[in-house]
């Protein structure tokens, strides 16, 4: 069943930044805490090159999710991560958007992503809204805050910058600041996390890396002390 859950999910890699080399001259680093799947271009067989990245971002930041709630829930209680169509179901029905978003190619950001992790697991999120890439910086130590108590993954969209991508660190160095970058934008078949590290699909980027003058929204999934045995 393409892009239908479990018959492919034994061959998505996990945690694919471990083993990432640090920024030179690093010195405070904060991780996403648990496991997750890396969710990609067409990694189910879907092709959703183009316009599926904040799909694929939700749906790495769902198997993160799913783990953390694992002992806490019955896992009939526990909805798979969902497809691309089944994330425009979920908009529809609440009344997000249009029926005619189903079965369409539109993008998805932060919000959107906010809305399914509610729907699905009664996951809120913060979401943060920076009307410039420079104010990056000004929220650093929400973020490293973020990871060091709640310890998800953070979901990144944006107006440029090839849209959304999923943040799973925070590093300061002696002059500059990283995100840690895992990029859904790779399509073929992923075998490590090597080979992703080295051909850049998941990186330290530098907040001057980041586009200065557009905006960028931010989704920090807000699991409670209650809802996880992590």
């Amino acid at each position: 069943m393409v892009g239908g859950g479990k018959d492919y999910v034994g061959s998505l890699l996990s945690n694919v930044h471990e083993g990432l080399e640090l920024p030179e001259g690093a010195k405070e680093v904060v991780l996403v805490r648990g496991d997750y799947l890396y969710y990609h271009y067409g990694c189910d067989g879907f092709d959703d090159r183009g316009w599926g990245c904040g799909y694929r971002t939700l749906m790495t930041a769902c198997s993160w999710v799913r783990g953390q709630l694992q002992g806490v829930k019955e896992e009939s209680q526990l909805p798979p991560v969902p497809t691309n169509r089944r994330i425009q179901e979920i908009l529809v029905d609440i009344g997000d958007k249009e029926a005619g978003f189903v079965g369409s190619r539109q993008w998805i950001g932060s919000l959107e992503v906010s809305y399914v992790l509610d729907t699905l697991y009664d996951i809120p999120s913060k979401i943060l809204h920076l009307g410039k890439g420079e104010e990056l910086e000004g929220q650093l130590s929400t973020l490293e805050e973020h990871f060091r108590r709640k310890g998800a993954p953070v979901m990144m969209g944006g107006e440029t910058d090839v849209s959304s991508k999923g943040i799973m660190g925070v590093c300061r160095g002696e002059e500059d600041a990283y995100l840690l970058v895992v990029d859904p934008h790779f399509w073929g078949q992923a075998t490590e996390g090597r080979s992703l590290q080295v051909s850049g699909w998941v990186k330290w980027q530098p907040l001057s890396d980041f586009h200065q003058s557009t905006f960028y929204n931010l989704c920090l999934p807000q699991l409670s002390a209650a809802q996880t045995t992590h």
